[in-house]
Order: C-alpha cells, then sequence, then structure tokens
C-alpha cells in the first residue's frame, strides 16, 4: 500500500498550507474534496475542481497512482487539455483524514466496498455524491454510511484512462447534478454547487433528483444495452431500423418502472432522452458496451438488469431489457470468472 504523499515534485504538503483555507479574492472557504476513484469521470472532476483551486484529495490505486504522484494527473480535453497536482494522493483512506465531501467515482459493483472503505474520511458533516450509473446507489450507500452522509448525484462525459496518470475526456459536455433526496435546499449542496461552477463544470441542483436520475437510466440502458447487444459505434446502430427501435423500446421500459415507484418525471421524458441518443457522436460507445467487450466486469447489473429487477418488483413487463441482460449475461459472468447454471437468475 502506498503512503499518502503530496503530488509533485518540490511540493511540501499542501494539505497542510494555510493558504489553502480560504480564497483570498471571495473569501469563500476552499472545500475539502476527495475522489474516490480517480478514473475517466472521478480523475476528471478532481483535476478541474483542483485546477479551480479546492484541496483535492485522489485515491487511486497502482500504477495509475504511482503516475499521479510522481507527474501529476494529465487530462486531455477537448475543453483544453491541463495538468492537475492535487493536494493529495493516496490508496489509503486513512491517510487522509476527514473531508468536506466525497465524489465516488467507481465503478456501480465496488460501490458497497468503497463506502465500507471510505469511512475514516467520513466525518460529521461529510456527505458522499455518487456518479454511479444505476438508481441504486444512494440506498446502498445509506446502508452503510447512514442517511445524512448521502445525496443523490449523477454525472456524464466520455472519458477514460488511456495510460496511468492520463485520462482523454473525449467528447460531451462534462455535467454533474446533485440533491438531497427530500430535494431540499442545503448550504453543503450549494456550497460543493458553486464548487463545480468555478471549476468550469457544468453542474446544477434539480428541482427533481431522482427524475434526474431515472432519467439518465432510461439513455444509459438504452446506449448502454443496444450498443453491447450490437457491438458497434451509436451512430451505425441507431441507423439501422431494427435497433433503433429496441432503443425506443427501452426507454419506454424504464419510465413504465420509473412511473410505477411514483417517480414524477416530466412529461417530455420520453421525447427528451430519444433526442439525446440522437444527438450521441455517432462514433461513441458506452463504457458498459467498452467493458464487455474487452471482456472485463460491466455496469450490467444495475443498468439493464436494474431495469429488470426493479421491474420485477413492482409488476411492471420489461421485455426489451430482460432480453438484452439475459443475452449478455454470460459474458458478464464469465468477466467475473463466475460459473453459470441453470438455475440461476
Amino acid at each position: 500500500m502506498y503512503l499518502a504523499a503530496p503530488v509533485g515534485r518540490g511540493c511540501t504538503g499542501l494539505q497542510n498550507s494555510s493558504w489553502l483555507e480560504t480564497f483570498p479574492k471571495s473569501g469563500r472557504k476552499r472545500l475539502r474534496i476527495a475522489i474516490f476513484g480517480a478514473g475517466g469521470i472521478g480523475g476528471y472532476l478532481g483535476g478541474r475542481l483542483s485546477q479551480a483551486g479546492e484541496e483535492v484529495v485522489l485515491i487511486a490505486r497502482g500504477e495509475h497512482l504511482q503516475a499521479i504522484r510522481n507527474h501529476g494527473l494529465k487530462i486531455d480535453s477537448v475543453k483544453g487539455d491541463f495538468v492537475a497536482t492535487p493536494a493529495l494522493a493516496t490508496s489509503n483512506p486513512n491517510e487522509v483524514g476527514t473531508v468536506d465531501a466525497v465524489i465516488l467515482g467507481v465503478k456501480a459493483w465496488q460501490v458497497i466496498g468503497a463506502a465500507e472503505a471510505m469511512r475514516p474520511m467520513i466525518g460529521s458533516e461529510t456527505f458522499v455524491v455518487p456518479m454511479q450509473n444505476g438508481v441504486e446507489t444512494p440506498g446502498q450507500l445509506t446502508s452503510v454510511l447512514g442517511e445524512k452522509a448521502v445525496v443523490v448525484g449523477l454525472g456524464g462525459l466520455v472519458s477514460y484512462i488511456v495510460e496511468p496518470g492520463h485520462i482523454v475526456h473525449a467528447g460531451g459536455e462534462p455535467f454533474v447534478s446533485f440533491g438531497e433526496s427530500d430535494d431540499s435546499a442545503t448550504e453543503r449542496t450549494r456550497r460543493l454547487l458553486q464548487a463545480f461552477q468555478n471549476a468550469g463544470v457544468n453542474a446544477n441542483i434539480p428541482s427533481n433528483i431522482h427524475a434526474a436520475l431515472w432519467g439518465k437510466l432510461a439513455f444509459m440502458a438504452a446506449n448502454s444495452g443496444v450498443g453491447a447487444i450490437t457491438r458497434v459505434p451509436s451512430g451505425q446502430w441507431r441507423s439501422l431500423a431494427g435497433s433503433w427501435e429496441m432503443a425506443q423500446q427501452v426507454v419506454k421500459e424504464v419510465l413504465a418502472v420509473a412511473s410505477a415507484k411514483d417517480i414524477d418525471m416530466p412529461g417530455d421524458a420520453f421525447s427528451s432522452t430519444i433526442a439525446r441518443l440522437e444527438g450521441s457522436p455517432q462514433d461513441s460507445t458506452s463504457s458498459m458496451q467498452r467493458d464487455l467487450m474487452d471482456g472485463k466486469p460491466s455496469e450490467l447489473e444495475v443498468q439493464s438488469g436494474g431495469v429488470v429487477r426493479l421491474g420485477l418488483e413492482v409488476g411492471v413487463p420489461t421485455p426489451v431489457n430482460a432480453f438484452i441482460y439475459n443475452s449478455l449475461l454470460p459474458q458478464e459472468m464469465k468477466a467475473r470468472g463466475e460459473s453459470s447454471s441453470k438455475d440461476s437468475g
């Protein structure tokens, strides 16, 4: 395990420097923000926040961590390239101390383990903002950390690690949405919103955060599911009537489940999701699709699988999502090293 260390040659422990406490011009207290999982989305957001002057701690591991500690985090972006030098980079949350906020950037199947591991960073006022796909992560975090420590969050951008210490933001306007589970206005979410906006990240606190979360699931289940089934970029499967119809049916099923769970979706939820699918870059692929094609564990269980599981809970049929899920499940199980049987599922 790596010991915690400041990033960059000649750095002298920025996390203890008094000038980090406030911004000289505005007088606003700097936020101490941990990025738990400094991959494509977490690393990009952490880099932007660090560049804007927040006290950012990156939790990473392996060669990626070592490269960040030696050279900073290099980010190539369609919005401008830069190298971020966070105040601290470590694999050990015990070395961090408490923080104001945790941005959770791990994959969905890693959430419970991450929640347990981050306990040393959680103080009485700390809150966790999940960035995972699917709609079940806030509940998982709450089961470990308690309701007060968790807000509902989502984000999106096309970004990925190309080599240790190097992230490419390939396209899409990065966005972050978050809010209290009851949609109440709080000072802590307002302060984080200001930090993201100061960093040039398109951030907002929706009036209905759960509707926003389900809206993203509608998009992701269609984009990831059909992409993974067809194994081609978005523009190619959108050009074919059959696969495009499949995507539209996926969206309809997700919205039907949301309605049955009493989520107050906007009246244009279907049309806006379809417009977003149509606006995706022609050559884009989803992370779930790429993971499955590379033989890696994916977010199949929380995307297509989540729709099927939640549909069963409320008695809503989800046949297209079920077809996608069951078709891809053998690949997912192989990637996870799990054996299959006729009795499973």
